[in-house]
Formats: structure tokens, sequence, C-alpha cells
């Protein structure tokens, strides 16, 4: 398949001294983000505005999704116990209200590192009580006792990313991931914490049709999932899936009404949209802020 020129609408700020001051608090404290293991287009924007996506755990994932950038490997990196204590000095350093924090998948640890990824939470908790932490999981494997493990930490919202249509769920994600088990992570959580928003993203240009767009929509409602993200999938290298169409500003704004005329609490959807995007994370602070002054 020949690989397609991007659009003109596809075009990435550059940088700012900001972005630099950013770079360098991570590098200090030997943080990582998904911002730059992923290759996210929002990277000069949202570092230019003092915001990042940490991800724990390390920066080797032990699954290899076609559409992912982040390495892969049977075993992850060994976890940095002093992790959790370096977040929080990092959020304090950019005096942040509001974070969000991923990990790699960790098939290689007992507990797929929920403990961990639940004492990061529980850190930012205890040193900066007023900050609102988002966290975007991995499926676990569908495992019960990890998703109650990091409930537990009690984060406002939890984000599981469904990724793409049911039919390409084979074709883009790593076997070890399904639509299933990702709308049963989801739904656990609501179920064991009604109070929790849940959020989740789809990549779009994939090759999915709109009624597949709209039944993944409807299937996430109907789990009461709260916010939806809606992004253009770019592709990393040439060993990725090929993009099989750049979906327009406007097309995505149909979508958007689609998702919102079905009751999502917020939907984010445009091209450089991401599931950490932070106009997303500014109407949930005063979602969130709102409901605990009630």
């Amino acid at each position: 398949m020949q690989q397609l020129l991007k659009p003109p609408w596809l075009k990435i700020r550059p940088p700012t001294e900001k972005f630099a001051e950013v770079k360098d608090t991570l590098k200090k404290l030997n943080l990582v983000t998904v911002c730059e293991e992923a290759h996210c287009p929002n990277i000069s924007e949202c570092w230019s505005g003092g915001t990042a996506t940490f991800m724990v755990l390390g920066d080797t994932c032990t699954r290899g999704c076609r559409f992912c950038n982040i390495k892969s490997a049977k075993l992850g990196r060994p976890i940095d116990k002093d992790e959790p204590k370096k977040l929080a000095q990092a959020i304090a350093e950019w005096k942040l209200d509001y974070v969000v924090i991923t990990s790699v998948d960790r098939d290689d640890l007992p507990d797929q590192g929920a403990s961990h990824f639940a004492e990061c939470i529980r850190e930012i908790k205890k040193q900066l009580p007023s900050v609102i932490v988002e966290v975007l999981i991995p499926d676990f494997r569908g495992n019960i006792e990890c998703l109650k493990t990091i409930i537990a930490a009690q984060p406002e919202v939890i984000a599981h990313n469904l990724e793409t249509v049911k039919s390409l769920q084979r074709k883009v994600r790593d076997i070890r991931a399904n639509y299933e088990q990702s709308l049963f992570v989801l739904k656990t959580i609501k179920e064991l914490s009604p109070k929790t928003y849940t959020k989740s993203s789809l990549m779009l240009g994939l090759g999915e049709s709109e009624t597949e767009l709209i039944q993944a929509f409807k299937d996430l409602r109907a789990i009461d999932v709260s916010v939806l993200t809606l992004g253009q999938y770019l592709r990393p290298s040439d060993w990725h899936i090929a993009v099989n169409e750049y979906i327009p500003p406007e097309k995505f704004k149909h979508y958007q009404k689609i998702a919102e005329d079905l009751g999502f609490l917020y939907c984010a959807a445009g091209p450089f949209v991401r599931s950490s995007y932070k106009a997303g994370e500014f109407f949930m602070k005063n979602v969130i802020r709102s409901s605990k002054n009630d």
C-alpha cells in the first residue's frame, strides 16, 4: 500500500523556552513521559504549556501493538522504587493542578505493575492533595484485583483506551488485547467505583467505517463511559500499520456531535487529539471541582 501524503492541516507547532525547562526536569529526575516515547504530535504544545503525561513502570512494554512507538520486549525494565516521589517532585516544580499518569504493559510482573502504579497515585495525593489525578491504565488482562488496586488509590479519572473499532483489533493491537476485554475493564471500574469518571479513546484513519465507529461509541456509552477522545492515527515508522485515511477536521466535528448526542459528558475530537489531550483535562478539572463543591 502506497503511503499517503500528509494533508496541510497536520502541522506541528515549534517548541518554546518552556519546552526546554520541562525536558530538563524530566532528565534530572530520570522520569519517562509517553509524550516522548510515543512521539506525540502535541509534545511542543503541551510541554510549552508546562504539562506532560508521565509514564511509569519503565519505558519498555511487554506488548507489541502495531500502532504504538513505545519499545517492547518480553521483560520490562526494573522498577524505580523512588519513582512515586520523583513524580510528586516534578508535579510540584511545574505547579500542576491536574496530572495524567499512564504506564507500559507489564505482563512480566506478578501483579502487572498495579501496586507500583497505585503507589505513584498515593504519593501524589499525599504530597499534593489538591492535585487531580487522571490515570490511563493498561488492560491488566482483565484482572479484577489489579483494577481494585488502582481504584483504591482514588484517582479521579480512570481511562483505558479501546484504540480502534472491533473489526480492526487483531490487526492493530497485540493479541493479548481485545475489544471485549477493554470494555470489561471499563465496565468493571464503573461497577466497583460508580463515582469515578471513566474515559476512552479511539484512533481514526485505520480503515474503520462510520457505522463501526458509531457502534464503538454506543458500546462505550452502554457501560457509562463519561469521556471520549478521537484523534488521527499517525504512523510512527515503516514497521507500523499504515495510515488508511487522513480524516479532515470537519469530519472530526461530525463525529464529536454524534458522540455528544449519544450522551458522553465530553468529547474531544480532532487530528491532533490524544487520550490525554489538555482540552479534555481542562473540562474534567472544572467538572470534578464542581462536583466536590456540591
